[in-house]
């Protein structure tokens, strides 16, 4: 079984992709000199689309320009996965995490991220689930199947230090996924937490559950909240 992990959990509000996306290869460096304990960001960004460094642009319905006239950064990253976006009324949750010695699993990790979502989901009375071969939170269709993504995962593994995280709609503007095919998938919808209740719920208040559900899972203690 692994040993308790001490957390340090920040909520920084709502920040630019770039320089928190410096912040993450920062604090991995740290991490794997044992100078900052495992630590988890969670935050909104100004409006951005970001894309897997394998992805190519199949995915992005626009050029950079025309992204930045509707007031969208574009960023190609060093993540995995395709096309999101991120934005204001989603929750962004970085995990700086060294699986190391006893958690080297990144199947298993992701698995992890992904309830962490799904937990949060039912906090508030929506049944999400998973979908084999696309990672994420998904709510499913009349049929049973996977129809629309509520969270989205991302990750990449340095020495295994993880950074990137989730992206878990609480209440975005879902037109903004419009301008892109979401994680590459082309027959599927986005949805949100607004969407699925049918009312506002405070994004504070979703970002401690999403901290809550990954210290349990993670196994760890919550060391600081810093801003």
């Amino acid at each position: 079984m692994s040993a308790p992990r001490a957390l340090d959990v920040r909520f920084l509000g709502r920040r630019p992709y770039r320089p928190t996306w410096d912040w993450q290869r920062a604090l991995v460096d740290q991490r794997k000199a044992g100078e900052v304990p495992d630590t988890l960001l969670l935050l909104e960004h100004d409006p951005v689309v970001t894309v897997g460094r394998n992805a190519g642009t199949a995915s992005l319905l626009l050029d950079e320009a025309a992204y930045a006239a509707r007031g969208v950064e574009l960023v190609i990253t060093d993540r995995g996965g395709d096309a999101t976006f991120h934005g204001p009324g989603q929750v962004v949750g970085y995990p700086i995490v060294d699986l190391a010695p006893d958690r080297k699993d990144i199947r298993a990790f992701v698995r992890l991220l992904e309830q962490v979502m799904i937990d949060t989901c039912a906090d508030y009375g929506v049944a999400a689930g998973r979908y084999p071969g696309e990672p994420g939170a998904w709510l499913m269709g009349a049929d049973g199947q996977p129809e629309r993504k509520i969270g989205a995962v991302g990750l990449r593994f340095s020495r295994w230090v993880t950074h990137h995280g989730f992206a878990f709609n609480v209440s975005p503007d879902l037109g903004y996924f419009d301008l892109i095919v979401p994680c590459g998938i082309r027959d599927k919808g986005v949805t949100s937490l607004q969407r699925e209740t049918g009312r506002r719920i405070p994004l504070a208040e979703v970002m401690d559950r999403l901290a809550q559900h990954f210290e349990r899972l993670f196994g760890a203690t919550r060391v600081t909240a810093g801003a």
